[in-house]
């Protein structure tokens, strides 16, 4: 079944997965992990690339340019400026108008700060960025952040890092059927059922680092990612059964020979 590139802005994909580059136990591992998920974008946290390694390599290095695409993130920011600046580091040093936006508002749970979200999607929209931004399961914040002209919308299925899955689905179904823009489920997807669930809700694409790279073999968890959620959109598109409370017979029947 063929439905199409995933389509962000002006960008085309041909993988609805998206992996991260953070908690590998080493670049070699992230390196065939990355090349085991089949995915076509990485996301890297500009704030966290070491620019004065001593071996004159940063993260950079390790992602292979003309395999995947780069999309810079905002991690580690706790205010609208900060992202700002932040997205505008990343353009100039990757030379893309590609950015995740992460304000966050709360160290401890990692969750979005809605407000500064906005204000700095707002700026860097008009700056001519192209932004993703990650927020809350908050049908409302998605909508606004749409109509300020995001190019996509990244609610949580759970706090970052946490391996939770899609602890609210049904707000993760009403923020799709009201998106006019791609919806990215980010954080939370801990296995390969996590993802499959929550592409069947419809969602566009997933966005994960920590369940591929903290998993015991992040390799066979990146295949397993991929093939996880090839099979939700599957299944979204060929649209699950009805349920039903009582048994209805596989076998109906009628029309039975009676012998």
């Amino acid at each position: 079944m063929n439905d199409g590139a995933l389509r962000i802005g002006s960008y085309e994909f041909e993988s609805r997965l998206i992996v991260g580059t953070g908690k590998y136990p080493s670049m070699d591992v992230m390196k065939a992990a990355h090349a085991a998920s089949g995915a076509a974008m990485v996301t890297v946290a500009i704030r966290r690339i070491n620019l004065d390694n001593a071996e004159g390599k940063t993260l950079i290095d390790y992602v292979d340019r003309s395999r995947y695409t780069i999309l810079p993130n905002t991690a580690g920011c706790y205010s609208a400026r900060e992202a700002i600046l932040t997205a505008q580091l990343a353009r100039e040093l990757l030379e893309t108008d590609l950015v995740k936006l992460e304000v966050i508002g709360d160290a401890q749970t990692l969750h979005p700060d809605t407000r500064e979200t906005l204000l700095a999607a707002e700026r860097l929209v008009k700056d001519g960025f192209t932004v993703l931004p990650y927020i809350g399961d908050d049908p409302i914040a998605c909508k606004q952040l749409e109509e300020l002209g995001c190019a996509a919308v990244m609610p949580l299925a759970a706090p970052i890092g946490s391996g939770l899955g899609v602890c609210n689905p049904y707000s993760i179904r009403i923020i799709k059927e009201r998106a006019a823009v791609p919806v990215i489920v980010d954080a939370g997807v801990g296995t390969a059922s996590d993802a499959a669930i929550a592409m069947e809700l419809g969602v566009d694409a997933l966005l994960m680092n920590t369940g591929i790279a903290s998993a015991r073999d992040p390799v066979m968890m990146a295949e397993a990612m991929k093939h996880a959620v090839i099979a939700g959109r599957q299944a979204f598109l060929a649209g699950r059964m009805e349920k039903r409370l009582y048994a209805n017979a596989s076998s109906p029947m009628k029309d039975l020979i009676s012998w």
